[in-house]
């Protein structure tokens, strides 16, 4: 199992963070390699494919999760994290199959149980994209889990 498997709950085919590159505080930055042989891809589009901005955007937000799971001592005492707000999405380039993107996020302030961050993704030294986005780690309401 991985660190990233030890810290969120995400698995494949819905894991789109592949290690943690560092954290230090309030920021943790994480790595993903968009790999061809994706099934996405196979739709989005054909003869041409192009990373799906919403799977961006869940790199964003489950690199989120894993800074939330260290700052919460490893994988927020039970529950999942949800997510609770997103604004301010801004896409600016598009990533194609193969490409490795360095994804940011940095917690900007907390609120109760709600922690409101600022994520990024980069493509060498070019931004992807950029948002706003707001967590909260809890155990929903009939939330039934499997081993």
């Amino acid at each position: 199992m991985t660190e990233v498997e030890k810290l969120i709950p995400h698995r494949p085919p819905f894991l789109f963070v592949d290690e943690i590159v560092s954290h230090d505080g309030e920021v943790l930055v994480a790595k993903r390699t968009w790999r061809a042989d994706e099934d996405f891809y196979k739709g989005h589009y054909p003869g041409a494919p192009i990373t799906p901005g919403v799977l961006l955007c869940e790199a964003v937000f489950q690199t989120g999760a894993l800074l939330m799971a260290k700052l919460l001592g490893g994988g927020g005492q039970g529950g999942v994290p949800l997510l609770t707000k997103v604004t301010d999405v801004r896409f600016r380039l598009p990533v194609y199959p193969g490409a490795t993107t360095i994804i940011e996020v940095r917690r900007k302030e907390s609120l109760g149980e709600f922690h409101f961050m600022v994520g990024s993704i980069k493509c060498g030294d070019r931004r992807v994209l950029n948002l706003d986005f707001s967590v909260a780690w809890k155990k929903p309401a009939g939330q039934v889990t499997s081993a």
